[in-house]
């Protein structure tokens, strides 16, 4: 299968400190990959070595052949990023950040179609700042797919959404998926990771420490649930019980 993101050995250390660790990573096209970690385990830092948006201390990344720190301006008409916050202006509407959005590239989907995919048509004149968190999550994930991604980047997608809402994007993110579209994912909804994930890998103090499917996962720990497994892989039960 075409790889469409390479990491190779890929470390990063913030004053002598290791953030990420000889990490290795490598997804197909059309593959939902999903990194899954505790809070601290060096995700955003991996993200953003991957993105260019970080330079990493050593190892290798390509998206699409391309290397994401000479090959920006390329790259990134290629690939959508999924922001959890942004640095939009006041009061701007739906509309209008759409507009803003798809005027960045050459070529572009009709964020209108993409709007009413995700039920956000009607709030089309309404400004960002009066959306529910639910209604933004949805709105970011619109924004990122207006380039007509090749591969695209996910954090925390379905945060805020009602169980239809998660549902409803969960049917719409595997049709993309079926027409080619690479997703990297990071959820700790374990029944998004299953429901999406071809492969996944669970980082911990910067190493990874599972590479795989879910269902490899489950058959290398002692547990039947995929949530029971990952939580043994992170010792988060253990660190949760010494809490008490």
């Amino acid at each position: 299968m075409e790889a469409t993101i390479e990491v190779t050995q890929l470390s990063k250390s913030y004053a002598g400190v290791a953030a990420v660790e000889n990490v290795d990573i490598s997804i197909g096209r059309g593959e939902v990959f999903g990194l899954l970690g505790a809070n601290g385990a060096g995700k955003s830092t991996l993200i953003e070595c991957i993105l260019g948006t970080k330079r990493q201390d050593q190892g290798t990344v390509t998206i699409l052949g391309m290397n994401p720190q000479t090959n920006r301006k390329s790259l990134f008409e290629r690939v959508g990023v999924q922001f959890q916050e942004s640095g939009y202006q006041d009061k701007i509407t739906v509309g209008e950040l759409c507009e803003v959005t798809q005027s960045l590239y050459r070529n572009s989907l009709d964020y209108n179609a993409l709007l009413k995919q995700f039920g956000l048509l009607d709030k089309l004149k309404s400004p960002v700042n009066e959306l529910s968190g639910g209604q933004k999550q949805r709105l970011f994930i619109v924004l990122a797919l207006v380039p007509d991604p090749e591969v695209v980047f996910l954090d925390e997608l379905t945060t805020g959404l009602d169980p239809k809402a998660r549902r409803d994007v969960w049917k719409s993110l595997s049709e993309l998926k079926a027409k080619g579209l690479t997703i990297f994912l990071v959820s700790h909804f374990m029944d998004e990771v299953e429901m999406l994930c071809d492969k996944i890998c669970i980082l911990k103090q910067g190493r990874s420490i599972f590479y795989g499917t879910v269902q490899e996962a489950i058959a290398a720990s002692p547990y039947e649930k995929f949530e029971d497994a990952y939580l043994w892989y992170t010792n988060e039960e253990e660190q949760d019980d010494a809490r008490i």
